[in-house]
């Protein structure tokens, strides 16, 4: 049992991968649709490329969501409008007629003759207004065309008549003043005329619920299928364009397909085949970080880092498609080359980008067109981001991203349709919202900092301040040491913008790179402004300890400060495991007798694994071999900086590195000319 569980313990990183691995794979897997991929990709206006195509069972052919949209359209247009009669006003205007003409009395202007006269005429204008009907004003706008035939629901009947029969308040009054005669008007008259303007009251109005009703129930029988395609029929042939019926049978037979997969009970079959399918990527992702990048794969921390921004970028891609495929642009997927390449390095940025992109390429509309256009922004990405602590070149570099993306959008959109007419403009806004929502990577890094413990460059430069409390504090303890770290920052820095690799990340290095000697400054030649050199006082083997006892006290002093593992490297690196070699050929001289073993005065690794820890190790050795020279020359540097270098190499210090002899090459140059320009001395001028 205790085997089993020291077995564990050993391997205790390798399991946790595995755990990772699985969990992460079964994450994915869930979010994919469960039903099965249509074999065929196909879109409007290309060419048929495979073979013959033959309906494999009976199928109805799918109207288009734009055809069904339509007809609905067309229904809620052309539905008839249904209006209601109110019967009941009638009878309450004709009982409010009588009371008001009972009111009027005969007096010298009106006689009862003539009231009795005007009282027919009253009750002739009331039965022709509610006879047809009088419209309520706010009903009249319901109707645009005035000879549309409508709909009066009258005591449970319903009888069509049309429009403009219908009477408004401008008919009334004309009706009134029919009957009434001609003008002027006498005073009998003028007093109906207004009794019956007060009273009569509109009775038509607008049936919007039953319309509603109607309506509803015309679109709720919609046929969504126009057609038949029989089992062998001939569905298109090859080399044939995709268009029209053909399009239309080829999205049925798409969809019916996904249908009777999944009612097939063949739902393990599919799942399997996407385990099968992520598992291979995410391998593929783990393998290349034991290949290339062994000390981020020996790190869990950083491998779950990779895979909880792969699984993000999925899932927010996932949500996006099932809430609205027509928002599947707007998700920033650039954002994880660039949060990549800010905490490791391009070539792992953009190869995880792509393996995301090829996993989402399962649950896209359009897969290839997706695809193509992400990868395509992936690479435009990692070639332009670049130094993120400078605002400006993220600015540039969504910019760059957006219109990309704009302009491949452009190219498939006129490929597809054939011309730019039918061009989705919406898509567009997409993109330039897809560029602004980059700009979260900002965010994103700071808290992934926090929550990882990575470091970016927006860190680095903060780091990079020289009045930091770590760096005042080794200005004040060791004055030579600061002046001689700023120096080989300057020459990292430079090395490292001529062969591409991250100067802001060596700079940074270099400036903590020698920490450790602030603990015993006077050790360190540097430092001896007296001219006492303490050294002379011990043995070589003492010495030798103290000076490589600098790296060790380094780190310890770097972790007491809470540096980031990527400066940390630095400090560990800058000497490899190369050896305090004048202090050996002391102790040899001293004990000529006795086998001195170089080891014991080796630095203890590990060497370079970095093009930026090697960029250091050569900047420090040459900059502080150039103080030894008594008489500085062209040639003289150049001759020193080839023989530190060429030593370096022979001793296998840049194995690890990951750096090539040409790149070799140009450091050197930079290193002799920056030193050149250093030891450059005036003419000097006659008194």
């Amino acid at each position: 049992m205790s085997e089993i569980i020291n077995r564990i313990y050993r391997n205790n990183t390798f399991i946790y991968k595995v755990f990772l691995f699985l969990i992460t794979t079964v994450a994915i897997v869930y979010l994919f649709p469960k039903g099965g991929q249509f074999k065929y990709d196909f879109n409007n206006g290309q060419l048929w490329k495979y073979e013959n195509l033959y309906a494999p069972f009976d199928f109805a052919i799918q109207k288009t969501a734009e055809e069904i949209s339509q007809e609905k359209k067309d229904i809620e247009t052309n539905a008839k409008k249904y209006f209601t009669y109110d019967t009941s006003i009638f009878s309450d205007v004709k009982k409010t007629f009588s009371s008001r003409v009972n009111l009027i009395k005969p007096t010298d202007s009106i006689s009862r003759v003539e009231i009795n006269e005007l009282k027919k005429i009253g009750e002739k204008v009331i039965q022709d207004v509610y006879s047809i009907g009088f419209l309520e004003v706010v009903s009249e706008v319901r109707v645009l065309k005035k000879d549309e035939i409508v709909a009066i629901i009258k005591d449970n009947e319903v009888k069509d008549v049309l429009f403009k029969n219908l009477l408004t308040s401008k008919n009334v009054l004309e009706i009134i003043h029919i009957r009434l005669g001609k003008e002027p008007y006498s005073f009998g008259q003028k007093q109906m005329l207004n009794i019956l303007a007060s009273i009569i009251k509109p009775n038509v109005s607008y049936n919007n619920q039953y319309t509603s009703k109607i309506i509803e129930n015309d679109i709720s029988h919609i046929s969504y299928t126009r057609g038949k395609v029989s089992a062998d029929e001939l569905i298109i042939l090859k080399g044939d364009i995709v268009e029209g019926r053909k399009l239309a049978i080829l999205n049925s037979l798409k969809s019916e397909f996904n249908s009777k997969v999944w009612s097939d009970s063949n739902y393990h079959w599919i799942v399997f085949g996407y385990t099968i399918l992520v598992s291979l990527a995410l391998l593929m992702l783990l393998l290349f970080l034991h290949k290339n990048r062994i000390e981020i794969f020996e790190n869990n921390t950083k491998v779950t880092f990779i895979f909880f921004n792969v699984f993000a970028m999925i899932f927010i891609q996932t949500l996006v498609i099932k809430y609205n495929p027509e928002y599947l642009y707007v998700v920033p997927l650039s954002v994880l080359p660039i949060i990549l390449k800010a905490f490791f390095d391009a070539r792992l940025g953009l190869f995880a980008h792509v393996l995301t992109v090829l996993l989402l390429g399962y649950i896209v509309p359009n897969s290839f067109e997706f695809i193509y256009l992400h990868i395509i922004a992936g690479i435009v990405t990692i070639l332009t981001v670049s130094e993120l602590y400078k605002r400006a070149n993220l600015f540039i570099s969504v910019a760059q991203i957006t219109v990309i993306y704009m302009i491949t959008y452009f190219a498939f959109s006129i490929i597809k349709e054939g011309n730019a007419s039918q061009i989705n403009w919406d898509y567009f806004m997409l993109f330039a919202a897809n560029g602004l929502l980059s700009f979260l990577s900002l965010i994103l890094i700071y808290i992934f900092e926090k929550v990882f413990g990575l470091v970016s460059d927006v860190t680095l430069l903060e780091l990079s301040n020289t009045n930091t409390k770590l760096l005042r504090e080794l200005n004040e303890k060791a004055p030579g040491t600061f002046q001689h770290s700023m120096q080989v920052a300057n020459l990292a820095e430079a090395a490292a913008n001529e062969i591409g690799a991250n100067s802001m990340l060596v700079r940074t290095g270099a400036l903590y790179h020698d920490i450790g000697k602030m603990l015993n400054p006077m050790y360190f030649v540097e430092n001896q402004s007296t001219g006492v050199n303490p050294h002379n006082d011990l043995s070589p083997r003492d010495s030798s300890k103290i000076i490589t006892d600098h790296v060790i006290k380094g780190v310890e002093l770097a972790k007491k400060y809470n540096l980031p593992d990527r400066i940390i490297d630095f400090i560990r690196t800058h000497h490899g495991t190369s050896s305090t070699y004048y202090f050996y050929k002391k102790e040899q001289e001293l004990n000529p007798d006795t086998k001195v073993d170089i080891k014991e005065f080796q630095y203890q690794g590990p060497i370079p694994f970095s093009k930026e820890t090697a960029i250091l190790m050569m900047c420090d050795s040459a900059e502080a071999a150039s103080k030894s020279i008594k008489v500085p020359t062209a040639q003289t540097i150049s001759d020193l900086i080839d023989k530190i270098i060429d030593k370096q190499m022979a001793d296998n210090q840049f194995l690890n590195s990951d750096i090539t002899f040409r790149e070799i090459k140009v450091i050197k140059k930079v290193i002799k000319k920056k030193l050149m320009n250093i030891y450059h001395l005036r003419v000097e001028y006659p008194e």
